[in-house]
């Protein structure tokens, strides 16, 4: 059995260490004990920026007729918590996670983590994250889960969008430009997002939905620039569908005047 999984710092990342952790197996249980209805974050995915640090809450309920005695969790990315490919993260308090009685066999628990670029955060493990959890009964039981609930963790995007010239006569070529970037979590800064689709999109002016007039793709530091013709007042934007390790993002629409 895997319990009370500690974890200790290390540089630019976390590394494992344990009381008594032994090598990766399957989910491990004695007894009736019951891990359900895991939420991370709210059921959203964690997005962190390039500097500031991302408390992230899970929530679970355990049960186990002779009622729950501790429980913890585990966020980490990698294959297995025992292989997690920088480290792993416990709980931001003690290791355990807080569980409040609901009835004689139920329990809802509640542990904060905290994401934090340049600490514990590394560019390449933006994706895919999972939960470790155990539950252990005031009889003795047990459950040990290897992954509770997977997750996504990304880096937040940003998107311009700059429209000229302005005003521009009907007809005539307006030339829109812009960049996507996202949070580099080893430098603190924002950079570009190479070789990404990202659509244009056109808003006439006294209507509220924005159609798609092409796709374009960002260059080596993450620029975009097209042209279209002009044809009535309206605004233009960049709108970017987002990936598994960084999120969707709309610019802000950049109004364009035209003149007969």
């Amino acid at each position: 059995m895997r319990i009370r999984a500690t974890v200790a710092v290390a540089a630019g990342a976390l590394a494992l260490t344990a009381l008594a952790v032994p090598a990766a197996q399957a989910d491990d249980v004695s007894g009736d004990t019951k891990i359900s209805n895991v939420v991370v974050n709210g059921g959203k995915p964690v997005v962190v920026g390039a500097t500031a640090a991302k408390n992230v809450t899970v929530t679970f309920t355990a049960t186990d007729d002779s009622g729950i005695d501790w429980a913890q969790l585990i966020l980490f990315h990698g294959p297995n918590v025992d292989k997690a490919d920088s480290g792993a993260l416990a709980n931001s308090s003690d290791g355990t996670a807080k569980c409040t009685k609901v009835d004689a066999t139920t329990s809802k628990c509640t542990s904060t983590f905290t994401l934090q670029p340049r600490y514990n955060l590394i560019n390449k493990v933006a994706g895919t994250w999972k939960v470790w959890a155990v539950a252990a009964a005031k009889d003795g039981d047990y459950l040990q889960k290897d992954n509770a609930k997977s997750f996504s963790v990304q880096r937040l995007s940003k998107l311009t969008t700059s429209a000229k010239p302005k005003p521009v006569k009907k007809g005539k070529s307006v030339t829109v430009t812009g960049k996507l970037s996202r949070a580099n979590w080893e430098s603190g800064k924002y950079s570009g997002y190479t070789g990404q689709a990202v659509k244009l999109q056109f808003r006439k002016k006294g209507t509220t939905t924005y159609k798609t007039l092409k796709t374009v793709k960002t260059n080596s530091t993450g620029a975009l620039k097209t042209t279209v013709k002009a044809t009535a007042d309206g605004y233009y934007r960049f709108s970017f569908a987002g990936t598994s390790n960084t999120p969707a993002v709309n610019a802000p629409g950049d109004l364009v005047r035209v003149t007969k």
